[in-house]
């Protein structure tokens, strides 16, 4: 799910290279440094990567918040299922238009014309109109044949009607979110990372807002337009940082107006399809789901939104950096750019590990603390963390693929075979589900999610040497392996203190202090690369 899937964290000691002050080219103005007080270098990155993590986390937050009020209003039954299946299309979109696609494309263009001095003006005339032009078209279309949308995407929904009045409102993000997943690249690429981690606090409040305002009168089709609001508001919370930032760039006479290079075909095709087949497996997992009983396309929802936030936190850690990697490739620094790639590897496995840990060791009590009221019932509960914890065999996978893409399209050259290796894994994804679903349900396309995803970002590891930084792998490996033991044992641990404390709130406090104590110990204790520098940076900012 994506509502963020989101999404920027732990800077390098050494932080990106300053620019010199010397000389300024015809056009250009001095790069930005990063917002916040801290200014540039590895001070203000370390400021800004602090600051998104915040607000990164506060938009998983309140996204629990928006998911435990659909729970909490409607249940797991045919109603948010039909709401579910129309927001694939906000999914899909924020996939491809704000998470990959878009900023895989645009962070490093941005980069690079930073790099050049006086090309911004010109990359943006040159793209945003035509940028607007086919989202608008699109969305359009979308809004008509919204009742074919439903029929491709839940074939076996026994009373589509709803499904197609949400999916018509729902359409509409794909305008909004195109034009704040651009804004959040030109942001980025600028070094302002305040306002694009902000865009999921706003999406997902304007969600509640809308949802609260209005479910009492138009049931789920209020969840439907909150998505529509949520969407103008991520547009609304970076424009006036995007045009302050675009002012600051003097247009040089004679600036031409023929589009970027960007907009060529050969570089955009590979990114949108690879972005378009990992999105993919949503759309196979619910076409999969849909004829199974009601509440089962809601209870996969649920179990993937809350195992992914441990991904989201990992993967916030190359958000951030991404521009300084897409910068040291533009200026030819390929072995500072390995050296970033190497520690964002190593710090997103400690991320995202340490979560899995948790999900899996309490999943029951999880589930049961943020959903089990109202019409989300004790049946609802089990399944929903019995799927978790399937969905959770995956995250290392998913974790290591939203980390690793990053580098096949900092430099800003086309490459087909992130895009391959995702197709690859789609295809094992979608074997394993139809041979699990008769037999194990739920669980059966939750099991194959995670095996298809595990297998893309295998292909992707092995292959970023050959088609972008050539990462070492064999250095890389040990600390993984370290990493998982690790995590082994704090699953461990972490389940029995599950079991054996009573009440689910109290359990559930209970193994978010033992399962990162026990990792934490056991990371030492088998000599966990990068940790040292990961508590030590955690500590600094506390006493800041």
């Amino acid at each position: 799910m994506t509502e963020a899937r989101a999404r920027d964290t732990i800077p390098s000691p050494a932080g990106p290279a300053a620019e010199p002050a010397a000389t300024v080219p015809a056009g250009r103005r001095p790069a930005p440094a990063a917002s916040g007080p801290a200014g540039g270098g590895s001070q203000g990155l370390a400021w800004a990567a602090g600051v998104t993590a915040g607000l990164s986390v506060a938009g998983s937050v309140v996204g629990l918040v928006r998911d435990q009020t659909i729970a909490h209003l409607f249940g797991a039954g045919a109603e948010s299922d039909a709401f579910l299946v129309a927001w694939t299309l906000p999914e899909v979109a924020a996939t491809v238009l704000i998470e990959d696609a878009m900023a895989l494309l645009m962070v490093p263009a941005f980069s690079a014309a930073l790099a050049r001095g006086g090309a911004v003006p010109g990359l943006v005339r040159g793209t945003l109109p035509r940028l607007l032009a086919v989202l608008g078209v699109l969305t359009a279309v979308l809004v008509a044949g919204a009742p074919w949308v439903v029929r491709v995407l839940a074939p076996g929904l026994a009373d589509p009607a709803e499904a197609v009045a949400c999916t018509r409102l729902t359409a509409v993000s794909v305008l909004t979110f195109g034009l704040a997943g651009y804004l959040s690249a030109a942001l980025r690429a600028h070094r302002r990372f305040v306002p694009p981690a902000a865009i999921y606090v706003a999406y997902n409040a304007g969600i509640i807002a809308t949802l609260l305002a209005l479910h009492g009168r138009y049931g789920v089709l209020a969840a439907a337009a909150g998505v529509a609001v949520g969407g103008c508001l991520m547009v609304a919370v970076q424009l006036p940082s995007a045009i302050a930032e675009l002012r600051g760039h003097r247009v040089p006479a004679g600036a031409p107006r023929a589009p970027h290079r960007t907009l060529a075909l050969a570089l955009l095709a590979p990114v949108v399809l690879f972005t378009l087949s990992r999105q993919a497996q949503v759309l196979v997992e619910r076409f999969f789901a849909a004829p199974l009983p009601a509440g089962a396309i809601s209870h996969l929802n649920y179990a993937q939104k809350v195992a992914q936030l441990p991904m989201a936190l990992s993967v916030m850690i190359c958000t951030v950096t991404f521009p300084a990697v897409s910068r040291a490739l533009a200026e030819g620094d390929r072995e500072k750019a390995r050296e970033r790639v190497e520690r964002d590897l190593t710090l997103a496995c400690v991320v995202v590990l340490t979560g899995t840990a948790y999900v899996i060791a309490c999943a029951p009590q999880l589930i049961y603390v943020l959903f089990q009221r109202g019409e989300f019932s004790a049946d609802d509960t089990a399944a929903t963390a019995a799927v978790m914890r399937v969905y959770a065999l995956g995250l290392l996978g998913q974790s290591l693929v939203g980390t690793l893409i990053r580098p096949f399209f900092s430099a800003g050259r086309p490459t087909w075979y992130p895009a391959a290796s995702m197709a690859a894994g789609l295809l094992v994804t979608a074997v394993a589900d139809a041979a699990a679903v008769g037999p194990w349900g739920a669980y059966g396309i939750a099991a194959g999610n995670a095996l298809g995803i595990t297998v893309t970002a295998g292909l992707l590891l092995r292959g970023l040497g050959g088609h972008s930084i050539a990462v070492r792998v064999r250095t890389i490996a040990p600390g993984l392996t370290r990493t998982l033991l690790a995590a082994a044992v704090a699953t461990a641990a972490g389940w029995l203190v599950s079991t054996r404390v009573p009440g689910a709130f109290a359990a559930t406090a209970a193994c978010g202090l033992a399962v990162p104590a026990v990792f934490t110990l056991a990371a030492f204790a088998v000599r966990v690369p990068e940790l040292p520098y990961l508590l030590a940076t955690v500590t600094r900012k506390g006493r800041r």
